[in-house]
This record gives C-alpha cells, structure tokens and sequence, in this order.
C-alpha cells in the first residue's frame, strides 16, 4: 500500500534526477561558444562527424534502392519535375529524393548514429523522435532552375511544437558547394515566426511540396553553407533556408533526419498558415496509409532514444 506507493514515487524522482544529469551531460559536449552561436543564428555546422564509411554505405543504399533491387515499405521516392520527364531508366538519373526511410534499416542507421544523437539530445533533451527522414540527391539542374529549393521554414510541414524542442541534422554525402547547390540560410531568421508558404511564382515550375516563404526581407544577408562529405549542420525549424541550383554535371546527395523531444506535442493546424500544407499531405496520408495526418507522423516516428513520452 503505502510504502509501495512511496517507493513508486522515489523511483520516479530518481528517474528524473537520473535524466536531468544526461541533459547535463549532454550539453557540455557543446561548449558555450557554440551554443552561443547556435542561439544566435539557428544554425551550428560539426565538422567530418560522420564517418566515410557509414556515407559510402548510405550511398550503396541509395543506389539499390533507385535500381529497386530492395524494397522499402512506406518509402516515397521523388523525382526532379525537369528530369523525370525524360525516359525513365531505373538508375540514379531521375530520383531527386527519398523521404521516409525509416523501414529502411540500412539508410535509418543515419538517425541513430551515437555521434549525431550525443548533439541533438543538446537541442531535444534525452527522449529522442526521429520524425522525418530524407535523403536529397540534388540532380543537375536542366537548365529549368528545378533544382532549387526555395526559401523556407521546416516548420512549416510539422504539427508538433514546441519549436524549440526540435532540430535538423543533415549530412553532406559528398562535398557541398555553392556551385553545386549547398543550403543558404538567412542567420538569426529562427528567432522570428512561422511565415506563410506557398508555391513560388518560379518560371519552369517547381517540385510537388516545395513551399517558399512568402515574405522574407530580401536584404537579409544570406550566407552559403559549403561543407565537406561528413560535416553535419544542425539547425532550427525557424530558421529559413533554402538550396542554389546544382550546376555542376553530376548529383549533390545529402542525409537528414528531423529530431523531436519525446515530449513534444501535436497542435492543430486548421486556421493557421499551415492549413494549405495540411491539404496536401492528407492527399499522400490517405493514399499511403489510409490514414489522417497525425496517425501518419505518428506512424512514421520512431523513437532513437529514451522513452516515448507523447508524440
């Protein structure tokens, strides 16, 4: 009766104490430098934290996956509106991204590598969703600007808050440059609102779910993100980014997954100036799943570390 209820009750607040010390533990691998610079911009670039072996494995992947040599349930794979045009051949040509790959126990091994988690649960706290994953094989652009991707918040796509709970890590396959296309943020952005999205007025058209930000101040100063294979930049859903056009002949691939707080929360979009995303992704969510919006985040989340708490 009692004591068991007590003991109950200790073992709940040693639990807590027991994940205040991980958090604890957690932020020292940031020093105050960059969590400065992190809160400052929304944005933090880790050098070669990703191994090459590990990308040349995502990269195999990758391609058995485009040649349909493996099959990967719930995968959506997305090709370049300019390129997919042309004869389909099942190689790496046309697909210009995969996203959901978390049935994919080769490409998911990305999400859960201790090195990323050890600075996302920095920004998350110790109880670790994997929410949404993709990989970006930006292809040459065919001279109709398809291949960028227009400025943007990420948390526009996501109906789960708080914001501050959730974080992006993605990884350069290869190296990353303004010739071929490298993320261009606008520093410090991730301190304002969630904007408007829409459809660019872009000539040539732009790819299905590529959603720009309404009004952004043009004059902000833009800065080029350019990596080597293996940097990793981790950055706020507020922060708005976008990519260049890939000019060179060949594809620029990258790995990322979003990661939320166990703890985090699903809201209710309709009435907000998330409502016109919302639309389109129960198109996909009842054809895919047969299901509504938050059963399919809820569906697709897994969790990388501690316990499940809410989302």
């Amino acid at each position: 009766g009692k004591m068991s209820r007590a003991a109950e009750r200790l073992r709940t607040v040693i639990h807590h104490l027991d994940g205040a010390t991980a958090s604890i533990v957690s932020f020292r691998i940031l020093t105050p430098e960059q969590r400065l610079f992190y809160e400052e911009n929304g944005f933090l670039v880790i050098k070669n934290l990703v191994s090459e072996t590990d990308i040349d494995r995502f990269r195999k992947e990758f391609e058995q996956i485009c040649q349909q040599k493996v099959k990967v349930p719930g995968l959506i794979v997305m090709r370049d509106v300019a390129i997919a045009k042309s004869e389909f051949v099942p190689d790496q040509r046309a697909v210009s991204k995969l996203q959901d790959f978390q049935e994919d126990p080769e490409l998911f091994r990305y999400c859960a590598l201790p090195q990323i988690l050890k600075y996302v649960e920095c920004f998350t706290g110790p109880n670790i969703m994997a929410m949404h994953t993709m990989l970006i094989n930006k292809p040459p652009d065919a001279g109709k600007k398809t291949s960028r991707h227009p400025m943007h918040q990420d948390l526009h796509y996501f109906p789960f808050r708080p914001t501050d709970r959730i974080v992006c890590a993605w990884t350069a396959m290869e190296r990353v440059t303004r010739q071929n296309g490298c993320l261009v943020v606008l520093p410090g952005t991730h301190k304002g609102t969630l904007k408007e999205h829409d459809y660019p007025d872009w000539e040539g058209g732009v790819n299905k779910m590529y959603h720009g930000v309404r009004d952004y101040d043009p004059n902000h100063p833009r800065l080029y993100v350019e990596m080597e294979k293996g940097d990793t930049v981790f950055f706020h859903p507020l922060l708005i980014h976008g990519s260049g056009m890939n000019q060179t002949q060949g594809f620029r691939k990258a790995i990322s997954c979003h990661y939320a707080s166990g703890d985090c929360y699903y809201i209710d979009v309709r009435g907000t100036t998330q409502e016109n995303i919302e639309s389109e992704v129960k198109d996909i969510a009842l054809k895919k799943y047969g299901v509504n919006e938050l059963d399919m985040w809820a569906l697709r989340g897994r969790l990388v570390q501690g316990e499940r708490t809410s989302l």
